[in-house]
């Protein structure tokens, strides 16, 4: 018993190293030296603890901060989605099970078009509550995300989704779709939707697929501008 305890960190201990993880990873993410050779130094010499106590407090907030840099590394941090790189290396296992398989799989890739000007006229909080509302939208856009589906953040304003369902096979039916999720929503997102297909046939990488999706997006928002004359901003609930 008496080993136990000298082992076993109070729910205190647990505490304080779970605020050093936070602290180390805030001060980490931001680059702050000086913050990080302070909280290393309290977290070497902590006192009030027997050796056992001090070790296992310091694993665990060490544990935690890697648990939270590796997370950072793949995962956006408003969102939660994937990043790109964390997209990128989900999807390429995806690619590859398909081809193997002999499935089709579709991209389809989000342009959230008014994330810049609102940000510009409001704020960046406000641009982040749009960007945290377009992944919840996502989610429920693609209700097997998760298993089946992949979905990431790519850019401030580039959003992309990895599926093998065939009811996003053609562009119009992705479109349908949105409009029918959108009904209701506040604030509404103003989206271009590109569209690319893997053909297990002739198998291509995720940058491939990025780029036809993107390229689809690119033509597309450039004959909207012409039409428009460039003068007007997107309108609520459009989708081109």
């Amino acid at each position: 018993m008496e080993v136990t305890s000298a082992i076993r960190p109070s729910s205190a201990c647990r505490a304080r190293g779970l605020e050093l993880a936070g602290q180390l990873r805030a001060a980490v993410m931001g680059g702050d030296d000086v913050s990080i050779t302070r909280l290393l130094s309290e977290l070497l010499r902590v006192k009030g603890l027997t050796r056992g106590q001090r070790i296992a407090m310091q694993l665990k907030a060490l544990q935690n901060l890697v648990q939270s840099l590796r997370s950072i590394a793949l995962n956006d941090e408003t969102t939660g989605l994937y990043n790109r790189r964390g997209f990128v290396q989900s999807g390429t296992r995806l690619l590859d099970l398909a081809a193997r398989d002999k499935q089709t799989v579709h991209l389809i890739y989000f342009h959230l078009r008014q994330v810049e000007l609102i940000a510009s006229a409001i704020g960046p909080s406000a641009r982040d509550v749009l960007v945290r509302h377009m992944g919840n939208f996502l989610r429920d856009l693609f209700p097997n995300y998760g298993v089946y589906e992949i979905l990431g953040r790519l850019s401030n304003d580039a959003f992309v989704a990895l599926t093998p369902s065939a009811q996003y096979g053609s562009r119009q039916a992705i479109l349908e779709r949105v409009r029918r999720q959108q009904r209701g929503r506040d604030p509404a997102l103003s989206l271009s939707v590109g569209v690319a297909h893997l053909d297990p046939a002739r198998p291509v990488a995720i940058d491939e697929l990025l780029r036809w999706a993107e390229a689809a997006i690119q033509v597309r928002e450039q004959v909207s501008r012409t039409a428009s004359s460039g003068l007007a901003p997107p309108n609520p609930m459009t989708l081109c």
